[in-house]
C-alpha cells in the first residue's frame, strides 16, 4: 500500500527524527537555506585515525566490527557490484574453484560471492542467467551494474550475433553499454584470432573484450576481468542499469510498475527530509541504483581503530552496535532520497543526457539561437540560458525567472457574513492558496547541477566565468548522490587576479601591484563557518565584508532563493579581495574568503579542511550551547585566531585572550557588525598569520583533486616535460632561445620582403640580391629551428589524441602564464620606478645626460618587457615558421610526430577544436602567407570548403575589442592585462544545426586584431601600421565591427580617418563589405536624445574623413554613404562600460552583456543577408590582400587572384558558348550557300537568320543561365553575368549580320551572273542537240578519232561565236604596270618609282610571315624592314640620308614610324577587303584609294614633327601596301572571272562535250551519256560539299582536343609562347612582339596543318570519310526517291530530273540539266545504275582525296579556328609591348592585365641619354622608386607607382607588382642578347647588366614556368 505523507505528518515525523538523531549532530534542521547531510558508515576510511579518541578499546571495537559485518546479511547491504551472466551453459564450468561461479543456484542478486570476496575484499553479486531466454526469471528488483555475455571460443561469432539480438530484445539498445564480451576457452587453446573475427561486428568495442579459461579458476585473469568491468562502470557515469531497461518502442508500463514496487519498499521516513517529496515522486523518470563504491584503502578494513575513527567521525558517539546499524539503515535511506532528489533536478532542467555525455567547451563555441533579456523561460531552458548568459558576463545568470507552471490566482467566491469573512480574513489557521507557493529550482542548483554535468574545460571555463562576474567558487563539492568530497583544482588554473597592496614604508604608503595566477598567489583565508540555524544570514555578512554592493556568495535574500536547495549543503565557496591601493580600500592586501555552506555540525570533513586551512575562523552560531561547544572549544585550543559570532549576543567585539574573539549581533546593524568585523580581521591579519595557497589542496587527505585524474596528469606530465626545459631562463630570453625563427630572423626576412616592394637603384640586380639574402634568412632558420622544448612540444602535440592533448595544450599554456608571472611583475615594477625617475626629473627641468640615460633605460626595460610576453601563440607561431622556412628551401620531409610537413594538420586540427590562430604576426608585422594558406588547405581537407562569414574588428588599443568578442561568441582570444593582442588572430565559430536553416553560411570566422594607436609605435610608422592592419581586416572581414572606445573626439577622429580610408579602398577594388560603429563605455546610454546627438556627430565626422579619404585616393565622395551602404540610425551601437564600479572587485555591467546580446543580434540580421565566402575564397583573398598592402599603391597593387581563376573559368565557358552559336551559324551558313548557288533563294533576311540560330541560342541562355546561377562561384559571378549575357547576345548579332554579309556577297554575285547563266543553259541545250544530230550522222565514222574531234570542233566553234558574239573576255590584271601609273600619277617620278621596285625586287626576304609566290608584286614586308632596319642605326647612315630629312634619329622615333606603317598597313588591308572584286572586278582605282591613303598618313604624321620623311619611303611604303593586296585581289578577281567571263566558261566546257559527243557516237543510250553529265555535275559539287563540311567538323574536332585551342585566350597565349621557345626562332618572337595577332594566326595555321597532317592524320581522314559516306547516302537516296516517283507516276525525263535535283540542292550545289534532249529515256532504273557507277567512281576518288585539297575551299579549319580565337583583345603593354589577355575585345570596364609581363627592354625601351637596355620588368618597376617619361622628347617624369597618371594608354593598364620569377623572358633574354642587341642597336650593361642569376635557367624550366605562372 502506497503511503503518502501530509503536511502535518511531514511535520510530526520530523519532530520524531529530531529525537532520535545521534549525539553530536544538530536538533535543529535549517528549514531556509541547509539541508542535513547523511551519516555515513565508511570501513574504508584511513583518516578517523587522526581524530579517534585515546580511550577507545582495540576489543570493544573488534567487537563492533564483528557485529556490524553480521549485521550486514540482515540490513541487505547494497553490493559493490552486480553482474549478471549471459549465454550459453556450456561457455563456463561451474564448479568450487570456479571463482565466478561457484554453483549453479547463484541466481539471487542479493547473495555476494564468497570466492570473489576472498579475491578482491569486495562485495560482488553475480547472477546467473547462463542458457535462459524467458525474461520473465529475470529478477525485476536488482539494480545491475554489467553484463557478461560469454562465448565459447570457436562458436563467438554465431553466439556474439544472437546474444546481442536477445539482449536488445529484451532491454532495450541503450543496455549495450553496459555489456562485457568474454570469449571462453579451454587450458591450451589459443584464442587470438577472436578478437580479430568480432572486430568485423560493428556494434563490436575493442575495450569491451576479455578472454578467460572456462574453469574461471585463474585468478589474474579474474582480477584483469574485474579491472576492465570497474573502468566500464566508471565510463558509464554514476549510474547503472536499473531493473529491466525498457526498449524504445514498448515495456514502458512495465518500468513503471516496477518503479512504484521499488518505491513502496523504502522506509516511509524518507519523508521527512525532503518538503518537496512528493514533487520528487511525480517527476522521477527512472530509479538507478549507487555507483560502484569501493572504500578508499582496502588495506585499512581490518584496523579496528581505524572503525572506530570512523564512527567518531561520523558522530556516533557512545552508541552500541545497534545504533550504528540503525543509523546505517538511515544512510542507506538518504542515500536513495539524495539520487532521486538529484534525479528530479536533472530531469527538470533537462540535463538527462549530461550526465553521460557532459557538456564541453564545444557545445557552446557555436553560434545558437539569440538571447531573449528580461524574459521569463522554462525550466527546461534555464540551464541553456544559465550558461549562455554566464558566458556573455551577465551576472544575473545566476538568477533567470522561470514561467510558473499555474500563473493564475485562485479567486474563490466569497461565502458567509461579512463578519465570518473578516474572522476568516484574521485567521491564520486556514489553508492559503498554494497555487502560487509552486517553487522553481534554487538558482545555485541551476550553478551546481550544471557544473556536474559539465567535462574538467568546460567547469574550468565556467569557474573562470564566475570569476569574472565577482561570485564566490566552488572549492570544495560534494558527490550529488555519494557525497564524496572533491576539490576542483584544475578549474581555477585560468583565474589570474590583480591588486595593489598597501604598506607602510619609512613613514608613507607604497603601493605595489601584483598580478598572478591565482592558484599561485599566497594569501591570508579567513573561513566562515555556521553551527546551527542562525537568524542571520553568514553569506550576507560576508558580501558585506567584500563588496557590499555586489552578492558575491549567494544568500538566503538573493532573488530567486528558494527554502529548498540540494546541490549546496557541505559546497565550500572561496571567494578573494581584492585592494585597488586606495584608502578606502577595505583590506590593504589580498585575502581569501570561504564560505561553508550548510550547518557545519553535518559536514565536519569540509570543516576541518577550512579550519585547518584558514588564517582566521570566523564561526556564527544562533547561541553557545552544548550543541556547538565542542566544536568551538576545539577551535579555541587552536592556535588560528578565531572569531565567535553569536546571534542571539549582545554587545560588540571582545578579545578573550590573544586571538580569540566573540562578538554579538542581537539588536545590530549589518553595517556596524561588518565594519566592526572588518576591523578585527584586519587587526589580526597586520599581525603573523599562516598563508593559503590553492595548489596545496592536493596534498589533503580523504578528499578527490580533480587534476589527479589520470588522463589530466598524462597532459601536465607532457608539458612539465616540454617547461621543465625552460626552468632556469629568464623569460625574456625564452623566445630568443628556444624559439629562434620567429625572432630576429623572421623579423629581418619580413623587413626585406617588405623592401622587395620598394626596390632601388638597379632593380633586378637588388631584386635578386634580397631574394638571394631572404633564402639565406630561411637557412638559418632551419639550421636553428626545432629546439628541443619544440621539438617535445610538436611530439605531444602529434602522439596525445582527444582529452590529453586538450590537458597538455591547457597545462602548457597554464604553466607558461605561470612562468612569466613573476618577471613580468619584476620587469613592470623597474618600469614603474624608472618610469617616477624620468617623471621627476622632467618636472625639474633636467635635460642633462642624466635624463637621457633614464630614457635609455626605460627604452631597455620597455623592449625587455616586449619579450618577456610569452603565451602558447609564440609556439604556434615558431611552428609555422619551421613550416615555411623548410617549405621555401624544398627540404624532405621525415617520418615521425616532429615532421615538419604535418604541422599545418596538426593547427588545422587546433583550430577546428576551438583555439585562436595566429593571422598577422603582430611583432613582426607580417603574415606568413605560405603558413597560413596551408593551414586553411588542411581546415577544408577535415571540414570541406564551407562557407564562412568573416566578421572583423577594428579600434584604439585597450578598448575592449577581443573582450567583447569573447563575450559574444565564447570565444578564447587573451584578454589579461599587459596581454593585448598583438598582430591579428582567427577563429571558427560553427552555426548549429537549428540555425543553418536561417544563414547560407556553416560557420562564422572571427578575426580579432591588435589596436590601432598602439603606444609602441611612433609617428608615421604608427599610422603606416594602422592604415595597412585596417585596410588588410576591412578587406578580409564581410563585416566589420568599428569599436570606438570613451567619447574623446580626437581619438575618434584618428580611428575614423583610418577606418574610412579603409572602406574607400574596398571600395576602389571591388569589395564592399559592411560595418557596425560600436561605441564603448558611453555613460548614460539610455539617453534617446543623447544617443541621436552622438549618432548625428558621428556621421558628421564620417562624411568628414570620407572627403579626406577621397582626396587622397583620388575619387569622388561627399558623404561616407557614398563610400558604403552605411545607416547611422541601424548600424551605430553604444555599449555600456563594462565594469559596474571600479576594477579589481567590480563585477561586469550588466547593461554591457546586454549591449553585446544586441549587437550580436544587429550582426546576426545582417548576416542573413549575406552567403559569406567558401574557405578557398577566405584563403585566396588573405593572399591577394597582403600582397597588395606590401605596395604603397594598394589600388593599383591589389589582384583578387580567386577572382581572376572565376574570371578565366568563365571566359573559358565564353569560348564553349561562342563556339556552339559559330558552328551552328556555319552550318546555316554552308546550307544558305547552297541554296544560293541553286538559286533556291535570292535574299537573305536578317531576321530569318536570327530565327535560324534562334534555337541554339535559347540553349546557351539556359546555359549560362544554370553557370551563373548555380556555380560555386556565383556570388563572384553576378558582377560579370550582365556584361557576358550582353556579350553572347552582341556575338550573335555580329556572327548572323557577317554571315549575311557573306551570303549578300554571294547573291550578288549569283545576280551578276544570272544572264550569263542563262545563256549557259541555251548554249548547252544546243551543244547537246548538235552533238546528237552530228554523232547520228558520223556513227559509222565512230572508230575514227580524228574525224570525230575535227567535226565537233566545227560545231563547237560555231556555237562559241553564237554565245560570245556580244561580250568581249576578261582580262587578267596588269598589277605591275597599275602600280607605276597609280605612282606616277601621285606626283612620283617614273624612275623613282622604278628604281624602288627594282631595289625592293632585289631584297632577300628575311622573316617574311606571308611570302609572295606570284610573279606580280614582290615588294614584301621584309624587302622595307630590311631598308628601314638599315635607315634605323645609331649613327648617320647613306640609308637614313635616303629617307629621312634627318641624318640620326632615337629609337623613340624609329618606334613611331613603325607604328605609322603598322597603322596605315591595317587600314589598307580592310579598305582593300571591302572592295567587291568578287562580284565586279578589280579596278585600279582601288589602288590609287591605297596610294593616296598612304601620302596623306605620311603627310598628316609629317606634320607632327621637326623632320619630314623623304619621297622613297611613301613610294616604298605603297609598293609594299600593294603587294600585300595583291594575294586578296588576285583570287578575288579569279573568282569574279570564273563565274562571269563567258569565254573561260566555255574553254572549260569543252573537255566534258566532247565525251558526250563520243558517247553519241558509239551508241550509247540517252541514260549512259545524261548519267555521265550528272556524274560529272555530283563530282564538282560533291567535293566541294564535302571539303567543306570537313572543314566545320575538323575545325570543332580540333578546338576540342586540342589544348591550345580549348582554353581562354591567356591558355592560347601561353602555347604560343610555348612553341616560340621550343623553336627558338628569334625572328619569330620579333614578329610576335610587333604583330602578335599575326603570329597568332600563323600558330593557328601551324598547328592546324600539324594536326590534319601529322599528328591526327588518321583521325582527319576518318571525317572526310564519314563526310564522304554521307553524301553518297544522300545521293543514293535521291536515285531510289526520284526513280520510284517517276515510276510510279509515270513521269518522264523533266519530272525525274526535278525530283532528284529537289532532293539533292539542300545540300549540294546542283544545277538542273535540261532533259529535252533525253526524251527517249524509257528506263530510268537504267538511268540509276549508271549514276550509281560513276558515283562509286567518285566515292572512290573523294576517299583517297589528299586533305590538302580543303586548302581551296570556300571554308578552311584553320580559317574558322582563326575567326574562332583571334577575336579577342589585342593591346599591348606600353612599357613591355606584353599583350592584354583578356578573351573580350572590348572588356570595359576592366583594365587590360597579362600574367607574364617581360624586361621592358625587349620593346626597346633604355635609359635616356645611354645605349643601355632597360632589364626591369614592368611588374618590379611598378614596386620601385623608378621613374619614366612618357616620350622620348617629354621633360616631365613619372613614377612607376603612379603610371596609371601617365594617360589613357597607361591608365588602361592593370600592373601589380609580382614576385614571380617569371622564369620564360629571362631564359629569353639570355637566350638571344646578341640577337636583341643587334636588333636595337643598343647593349645590356651598365643599369641594364643582366644578373648573373638570370643565366642558370634552362629551356625546360623557361617553358615549365609558363604553366605556374598561367595557373596563378
Amino acid at each position: 500500500m502506497e503511503e503518502k505523507c501530509s503536511d502535518n505528518e511531514v511535520a510530526e515525523t520530523e519532530s520524531e527524527a529530531k529525537s532520535v538523531v545521534p549525539s553530536g549532530t544538530d536538533e535543529n534542521v535549517e528549514e531556509l537555506e541547509e539541508i542535513p547531510a547523511e551519516n555515513k558508515l565508511d570501513l574504508g576510511n584511513e583518516h578517523g585515525k587522526a581524530q579517534q579518541s585515546d580511550d577507545n578499546d582495540e576489543s570493544t571495537g573488534a567487537q563492533a566490527v564483528a557485529s556490524v559485518e553480521a549485521t550486514l546479511s540482515n540490513k541487505k547491504v547494497m553490493p559493490d557490484l552486480t553482474l549478471v551472466l549471459i549465454g550459453e551453459a556450456n561457455s563456463i564450468e561451474i564448479g568450487p574453484k570456479n571463482i565466478l561461479l561457484d554453483h549453479e543456484e547463484q541466481t539471487n542478486g542479493e547473495q555476494f560471492s564468497t570466492p570473489l570476496y576472498d579475491l578482491c575484499g569486495r562485495h560482488i553479486s553475480i547472477i546467473n542467467l547462463l542458457g535462459l531466454q524467458n525474461i520473465d526469471q529475470f529478477p525485476s528488483n536488482q539494480d545491475i551494474h554489467a553484463f557478461l555475455l560469454l562465448l565459447p571460443n570457436g562458436h563467438h561469432n554465431s553466439h556474439y550475433h544472437s546474444g546481442v539480438q536477445w539482449l536488445e530484445n529484451c532491454f532495450g539498445k541503450r543496455l549495450m553499454a553496459h555489456v562485457m564480451i568474454v570469449v571462453t576457452h579451454e587450458s591450451e587453446e589459443k584464442c587470438e584470432s577472436s578478437l580479430i573475427d568480432l572486430k568485423a561486428n560493428s556494434g563490436f568495442v575493442e575495450k569491451r573484450f576479455h578472454t578467460c579459461n572456462r574453469g574461471m579458476m585463474d585468478e589474474q585473469e579474474i582480477a584483469a576481468l574485474l579491472k576492465i568491468i570497474d573502468a566500464m562502470v566508471s565510463e558509464n557515469g554514476p549510474y547503472c542499469h536499473s531493473g529491466v531497461m525498457c526498449d524504445e518502442n514498448e515495456g514502458k508500463k512495465e518500468c513503471m510498475d516496477h518503479k512504484s514496487h521499488r518505491e513502496e519498499r523504502l522506509d516511509p521516513s524518507l519523508c521527512q527530509h525532503s518538503p518537496t517529496e512528493e514533487d520528487i515522486e511525480e517527476n522521477a523518470t527512472a530509479i538507478k541504483c549507487d555507483p560502484v563504491k569501493r572504500p578508499a584503502d582496502d588495506e585499512q578494513t581490518s584496523d579496528i581503530r581505524s572503525e572506530q575513527s570512523v564512527a567518531t567521525e561520523k558522530g556516533t558517539f557512545n552508541m552500541d552496535i545497534s545504533g550504528n546499524m540503525d543509523t546505517m539503515s538511515e544512510e542507506f535511506s538518504d542515500g536513495i532520497k539524495r539520487k532521486r532528489q538529484y534525479q528530479t533536478l536533472i530531469g527538470k532542467l533537462h540535463l538527462e543526457e549530461k550526465l553521460q555525455e557532459k557538456l564541453s567547451p564545444a557545445n557552446f563555441l557555436k553560434l545558437g539561437p539569440p538571447m531573449k533579456q528580461n524574459i521569463e523561460v522554462s525550466e527546461k531552458d534555464v540551464a541553456y540560458t544559465f550558461f549562455q548568459r554566464l558566458m556573455m558576463l551577465d551576472y544575473r545568470a545566476r538568477y533567470i525567472p522561470t514561467k510558473k507552471e499555474n500563473p493564475e490566482v485562485n479567486h474563490s467566491d466569497p461565502v458567509g457574513t461579512d463578519v465570518d469573512n473578516f474572522e476568516d480574513f484574521c485567521s491564520t489557521n486556514d489553508d492559503f492558496d498554494q497555487s502560487n507557493l509552486q517553487t522553481h529550482v534554487h538558482p545555485m542548483d541551476v550553478q551546481m547541477a550544471v557544473f556536474h554535468c559539465s567535462d574538467s574545460f568546460f567547469k574550468q571555463n565556467m569557474i573562470t566565468k564566475l570569476s569574472q562576474c565577482q561570485y564566490a567558487l566552488p572549492l570544495l563539492v560534494s558527490d550529488p548522490v555519494t557525497m564524496d568530497i572533491e576539490c576542483p583544482l584544475w578549474t581555477f588554473k585560468q583565474i589570474r587576479k590583480t591588486w595593489k597592496m598597501s604598506e607602510m614604508k619609512d613613514d608613507s604608503n607604497v603601493v605595489t601591484m601584483k598580478s598572478m595566477p591565482i592558484c599561485k598567489a599566497e594569501t591570508p583565508m579567513v573561513s566562515f563557518i555556521r553551527l546551527g540555524l542562525p537568524s542571520l544570514s553568514k553569506s550576507q555578512l560576508m558580501n558585506t565584508l567584500i563588496n557590499d554592493r555586489h552578492n558575491t556568495f549567494f544568500h538566503r535574500n538573493c532573488p530567486g532563493s528558494t527554502k529548498s536547495r540540494h546541490l549546496m549543503d557541505g559546497v565550500a565557496e572561496i571567494a578573494w579581495y581584492c585592494p585597488a591601493g586606495k584608502p578606502n580600500d577595505a583590506f590593504t592586501d589580498c585575502i581569501a574568503f570561504c564560505n561553508l555552506h550548510g550547518d557545519a555540525l553535518s559536514f565536519e570533513k569540509q570543516r576541518e579542511i577550512l579550519t585547518d586551512k584558514s588564517s582566521v575562523n570566523v564561526v556564527l552560531v544562533p547561541t553557545m550551547n552544548d550543541k556547538s561547544s565542542a566544536v568551538i572549544s576545539a577551535l579555541y585550543k587552536c592556535a588560528k585566531p578565531l572569531i565567535c559570532l553569536i546571534a542571539d549576543s549582545d554587545g560588540g567585539g571582545v578579545e578573550q585572550k590573544k586571538g580569540k574573539y566573540k562578538m554579538g549581533l542581537n539588536n545590530r546593524s549589518q553595517s556596524e557588525v561588518s565594519e566592526e568585523l572588518r576591523k578585527i580581521i584586519g587587526k589580526i591579519l597586520s599581525g603573523s598569520h599562516s598563508l593559503f595557497q590553492l595548489e596545496s589542496m592536493n596534498k589533503v587527505c580523504g578528499i578527490k583533486v580533480d587534476e589527479e585524474d589520470s588522463v589530466c596528469q598524462k597532459g601536465k606530465s607532457a608539458a612539465m616535460k616540454v617547461m621543465g626545459l625552460l626552468q632556469g631562463i629568464e623569460v625574456s630570453k625564452i623566445k630568443d632561445t628556444y624559439l629562434p625563427c620567429q625572432g630576429q630572423l623572421w623579423k629581418e626576412w619580413s623587413k626585406i620582403h617588405k623592401e622587395l616592394y620598394r626596390l632601388k637603384g638597379n632593380i633586378e640586380d637588388d631584386k635578386v640580391q634580397k631574394q638571394q639574402k631572404l633564402m639565406e634568412k630561411r637557412q638559418e632558420q632551419v639550421k636553428v629551428s626545432l629546439s628541443e622544448p619544440m621539438k617535445l612540444f610538436i611530439e605531444s602535440l602529434s602522439t596525445l589524441l582527444g582529452k590529453e592533448k586538450d590537458y597538455f595544450l591547457k597545462w602548457t599554456a597554464i604553466l607558461i602564464d605561470a612562468l612569466s608571472t613573476d618577471d613580468l611583475s619584476s620587469i613592470l615594477q623597474d618600469y614603474d620606478t624608472k618610469w617616477a625617475e624620468v617623471l621627476a626629473l622632467k618636472k625639474k627641468h633636467d635635460k642633462t645626460e642624466l635624463l637621457k640615460a633614464k630614457h635609455t633605460k626605460l627604452d631597455k626595460i620597455s623592449t625587455k618587457l616586449q619579450s618577456a610576453t610569452f603565451g602558447l601563440e609564440h609556439i604556434f607561431r615558431e611552428m609555422g615558421q619551421i613550416y615555411e622556412a623548410h617549405e621555401s628551401l624544398q627540404k624532405p620531409t621525415k617520418g615521425g610526430p616532429t615532421d615538419w610537413s604535418k604541422y599545418p594538420e596538426l593547427a588545422a586540427e587546433l583550430m577546428i577544436s576551438g583555439h585562436p590562430m595566429e593571422l598577422m604576426d603582430g611583432d613582426a608585422g607580417h603574415v606568413p602567407l605560405t603558413w597560413i594558406s596551408r593551414l586553411l588547405e588542411e581546415v577544408i581537407k577535415k571540414l570541406g570548403d564551407k562557407r564562412v562569414f568573416v566578421l572583423s574588428v577594428l579600434g584604439i588599443q585597450s578598448s575592449g575589442k577581443s573582450t567583447m568578442l569573447n563575450a559574444m561568441f565564447g570565444l578564447q582570444f587573451a584578454v589579461s592585462a599587459g596581454r593585448c593582442t598583438k598582430g591579428a588572430f582567427m577563429q571558427l565559430v560553427e552555426v548549429s544545426e537549428e540555425m543553418k536553416r536561417d544563414f547560407k553560411f556553416d560557420y562564422i570566422l572571427v578575426v580579432d586584431t591588435e589596436g590601432l594607436r598602439a603606444l609602441e609605435l611612433e609617428g608615421n610608422a604608427t599610422l603606416h601600421h594602422d592604415n595597412e592592419l585596417a585596410t588588410f581586416v576591412v578587406g578580409l572581414g564581410n563585416m566589420t565591427l568599428i569599436n570606438i572606445f570613451g567619447e574623446n573626439p580626437a581619438e575618434m577622429q584618428d580611428v575614423l580617418q583610418i577606418v574610412v580610408q579603409a572602406f574607400m579602398r574596398m571600395k576602389k577594388i571591388k569589395l564592399s563589405p559592411s560595418c557596425v560603429f560600436v561605441h564603448q563605455n558611453v555613460t548614460d546610454i539610455g539617453a534617446a536624445e543623447k544617443n541621436m546627438d552622438g549618432k548625428r556627430r558621428l556621421q558628421e565626422k564620417l562624411d568628414d574623413m570620407a572627403k579626406l579619404a577621397a582626396k587622397e585616393e583620388g575619387c569622388d565622395a561627399e558623404c561616407f554613404s557614398d563610400v558604403i551602404a552605411f545607416d547611422v540610425q541601424k548600424d551605430v551601437k553604444y555599449f555600456a562600460q563594462l565594469w559596474e564600479g571600479s576594477p579589481p572587485m567590480a563585477p561586469p555591467n550588466p547593461g554591457y552583456s546586454e549591449s553585446v546580446q544586441e549587437l550580436k543580434t544587429i550582426i546576426m540580421s545582417k548576416a542573413k543577408e549575406c552567403a559569406g565566402i567558401p574557405l578557398s575564397q577566405f584563403r585566396s583573398k588573405i593572399q591577394d590582400l597582403w600582397q597588395a598592402l606590401m605596395n604603397e599603391q594598394f589600388v593599383f597593387s591589389f589582384k583578387n587572384t580567386l577572382e581572376i581563376a572565376v574570371y578565366r573559368k568563365l571566359e573559358v565557358e565564353y569560348g564553349n558558348w561562342t563556339w556552339k552559336l559559330r558552328s551552328n551559324m556555319l552550318t546555316i551558313e554552308n546550307e544558305l550557300h547552297t541554296e544560293i548557288q541553286n538559286r533556291k533563294r535570292d535574299t537573305v533576311e536578317l531576321t530569318y537568320l536570327q530565327q535560324e540560330v534562334n534555337k541554339t541560342y535559347e540553349e546557351i541562355k539556359k546555359e549560362m543561365t544554370k553557370y551563373f546561377d548555380d556555380d560555386r562561384d556565383k556570388d563572384m559571378l553576378v558582377q560579370w553575368r550582365g556584361r557576358f549575357e550582353e556579350k553572347i547576345k552582341d556575338f550573335r548579332d555580329e556572327l548572323v549580320k557577317g554571315v549575311k554579309r557573306k551570303l549578300d556577297e554571294v547573291i550578288q554575285q549569283k545576280k551578276a551572273c544570272k544572264k550569263l547563266d542563262d545563256k549557259k543553259t541555251e548554249f548547252e541545250n544546243n551543244l547537246l542537240q548538235k552533238s546528237k544530230e552530228l554523232a547520228h550522222k558520223l556513227k559509222d565514222q565512230a572508230k575514227n578519232e580524228q574525224e570525230l574531234e575535227k567535226q565537233f570542233n566545227s560545231v563547237w566553234m560555231g556555237l562559241v561565236r553564237q554565245l560570245t558574239a556580244d561580250t568581249k573576255p576578261i582580262e587578267d590584271i596588269n598589277y605591275d604596270q597599275d602600280q607605276l601609273t597609280v605612282l606616277q600619277d601621285l606626283g612620283f617620278e617614273w624612275s623613282l618609282v622604278n628604281d624602288c621596285k627594282t631595289s625592293g625586287t632585289s631584297q632577300q626576304s628575311e622573316g617574311d610571315d606571308e611570302k609572295n609566290t606570284k610573279g606580280q608584286g614582290n615588294h614584301s614586308l621584309s624587302t622595307l624592314w630590311g631598308s628601314l632596319k638599315r635607315i634605323f642605326s645609331s649613327g648617320p647612315t647613306q640609308q637614313m640620308k635616303r629617307i629621312t630629312s634627318n641624318s640620326d634619329l632615337p629609337y623613340e622615333e624609329q618606334k613611331q614610324i613603325r607604328s605609322l606603317i603598322d597603322n596605315v598597313e591595317s587600314q589598307t588591308i580592310n579598305l582593300i577587303k571591302q572592295k567587291p572584286v568578287a562580284s565586279r572586278g578589280y579596278s585600279p582605282t582601288y589602288l590609287q584609294e591605297v596610294a593616296y591613303n598612304v601620302k596623306e598618313k605620311v603627310t598628316e604624321f609629317e606634320s607632327k614633327k621637326k623632320y619630314s620623311l623623304k619621297k622613297e619611303f611613301t613610294v616604298d611604303l605603297s609598293l609594299y601596301l600593294f603587294d600585300r593586296a595583291w594575294t586578296w585581289l588576285s583570287q578575288s578577281h579569279k573568282e569574279f572571272k570564273m563565274n562571269n567571263d563567258v569565254h573561260s566558261y566555255v574553254d572549260s566546257k569543252k573537255m566534258q562535250y566532247y565525251r558526250v559527243f563520243q558517247n553519241f557516237c558509239k551508241g550509247s543510250s540517252s541514260a549512259v551519256v545524261l548519267g555521265e553529265l550528272i556524274c560529272d555535275e555530283l563530282k564538282s559539287s560533291t567535293l566541294e560539299a564535302v571539303c567543306n563540311n570537313t572543314a566545320i567538323n575538323l575545325a570543332g574536332e580540333i578546338r576540342c582536343s586540342f589544348p591550345a585551342f580549348n582554353g581562354n585566350r591567356l591558355n592560347l597565349e601561353k602555347h604560343v609562347l610555348k612553341s616560340l621557345a621550343e623553336k627558338e626562332d628569334f625572328n619569330g618572337f620579333i614578329t610576335y612582339k610587333r604583330h602578335p595577332r599575326r603570329q597568332v594566326k600563323n600558330f593557328i595555321r601551324e598547328e592546324v596543318q600539324k594536326y590534319i597532317f601529322t599528328d591526327n592524320k588518321g583521325k582527319a581522314l576518318n571525317i572526310l570519310k564519314k563526310n564522304v559516306d554521307d553524301i553518297k547516302n544522300l545521293v543514293r537516296q535521291a536515285l531510289h526517291d526520284a526513280t520510284k516517283k517517276v515510276e510510279t507516276n509515270g513521269g518522264d525525263p523533266d519530272m525525274w530530273m526535278a525530283t532528284f535535283s529537289s532532293l539533292l540542292r539542300d545540300k549540294l550545289t546542283f544545277d538542273k540539266i535540261c532533259c529535252q534532249n533525253f526524251s527517249d529515256l524509257n528506263s530510268f532504273d537504267f538511268l540509276k545504275e549508271e549514276i550509281e557507277k560513276g558515283l562509286e567512281s567518285i566515292v572512290t576518288e573523294l576517299s583517297c582525296l589528299s586533305l590538302d585539297k580543303m586548302d581551296k575551299s570556300r571554308m578552311k579549319p584553320d580559317q574558322i579556328l582563326i575567326d574562332q580565337l583571334c577575336n579577342c583583345c589585342w593591346v599591348t603593354c606600353p612599357f613591355c609591348a606584353a599583350v592584354c589577355t583578356n578573351t573580350l575585345e572590348d572588356h570595359s570596364p576592366d583594365k587590360h592585365n597579362v600574367p607574364f609581363h617581360r624586361p621592358s627592354g625587349l620593346k626597346g625601351f633604355h635609359r635616356r641619354g645611354t645605349e643601355n637596355l632597360v632589364i626591369d620588368f614592368c611588374t618590379t618597376l611598378v614596386a620601385s622608386n623608378s621613374v619614366f617619361y612618357t616620350s622620348h622628347d617629354s621633360e616631365v617624369h613619372i613614377p612607376y607607382k603612379e603610371y596609371h597618371k601617365g594617360g589613357e594608354k597607361y591608365a588602361s593598364w592593370k600592373i601589380t607588382p609580382d614576385e614571380s620569377k617569371l622564369t620564360y623572358w629571362k631564359w629569353f633574354v639570355c637566350r638571344f642578347q646578341k640577337q636583341l642587341e643587334d636588333h636595337y642597336q643598343l647593349k645590356f650593361q651598365g643599369s641594364g647588366e643582366i644578373p648573373s642569376e638570370w643565366r642558370n635557367y634552362r629551356k625546360q624550366e623557361a617553358i615549365d614556368s609558363l604553366d605556374e605562372t598561367c595557373n596563378v
